[in-house]
């Protein structure tokens, strides 16, 4: 199986106490080291699995809360809070790893509504975010450090609304992933990735755009891309589903097609 890039460009990729988000329509960026290994979930209900993968001398065992493992639409939270940071640090301003953010501006951000239920829903992703442990020793900003952590330290709700509904967080990025930030291990993504729904569509996009690149072309198979995708799908499953993105041509900026092995 191939992936191509089609045509079309990205655009440029670019310590108080706090950081303020306030960084209008700022670029989406993802940090590298999540976009390579699996640490989120696919799944769409809780899931309560420990995670164990190990490619190529990295190896990460990613162990759920009692509200299950991380997803990756949580994901989204991160990435609001990367492209902040980086976006900062492209103009020159002094950055932190506590970062104060208004609620709404996430949810239209990361093209979610903002419904009651949404600010409900993201409630739930911080919680995952915060109680999903991470042990591994990926090296991010330079560093092979193995260490455990969560996906962020700590969240606060620091104002409500009148009617319950959360208006202003405060979130404290991992050490891990803010060095990342601080090493600019980076990677622009499209605007339209927070329009893909399904999860493995997210997946595959994040393996392709850090696999492929501004290449012609990327080649993997379909035993690695599920490896590395962290599905929990049966092979037969999962390929029928790749096979199913590949007629859809979900992806923004590249073609998905399947080759066959040579013989």
């Amino acid at each position: 199986m191939s992936v191509v890039a089609a045509a079309g460009g990205y655009p440029p990729e670019g310590q108080g106490d706090f950081f303020l988000c306030d960084v209008f329509d700022a670029i989406p960026k993802n940090d590298l080291a999540s976009m390579e290994h699996p640490l989120f979930s696919l799944g769409t209900r809780p899931d309560r699995r420990i995670l164990n993968y190990q490619h190529n001398g990295t190896e990460i065992t990613v162990v759920p809360s009692v509200k299950g493992l991380a997803t990756i639409h949580d994901k989204d939270i991160l990435i609001f809070c990367v492209s902040q940071l980086m976006a900062a640090l492209n103009a020159g301003r002094q950055v932190s790893r506590t970062l104060h953010l208004k609620a709404h501006d996430l949810l239209v951000a990361t093209n979610r509504e903002t419904s009651g239920d949404a600010y409900r829903r993201l409630r739930e992703s911080f919680e995952r975010l915060a109680g999903t442990r991470i042990t591994t020793n990926i090296v991010t900003g330079g560093h092979e450090v193995t260490s455990g952590f969560g996906l962020i330290e700590s969240w606060e709700i620091v104002r409500k609304a009148r009617g319950g509904r959360m208006v202003n967080v405060s979130v404290t990025l991992s050490d891990w992933l803010f060095r990342a930030v601080l090493s600019k291990s980076v990677l622009t993504l499209s605007r339209d990735y927070f329009r893909l729904r399904k999860p493995l569509e997210r997946r595959i996009y994040e393996l392709t755009r850090k696999h492929c690149g501004r290449q012609q072309a990327w080649t993997i198979s379909v035993e690695t891309l599920l490896k590395k995708s962290g599905s929990a799908s049966p092979r037969r499953v999962f390929r029928k589903m790749v096979r199913d993105m590949i007629a859809a041509q979900p992806l923004p900026d590249y073609a998905m097609e399947e080759s066959c092995p040579v013989t």
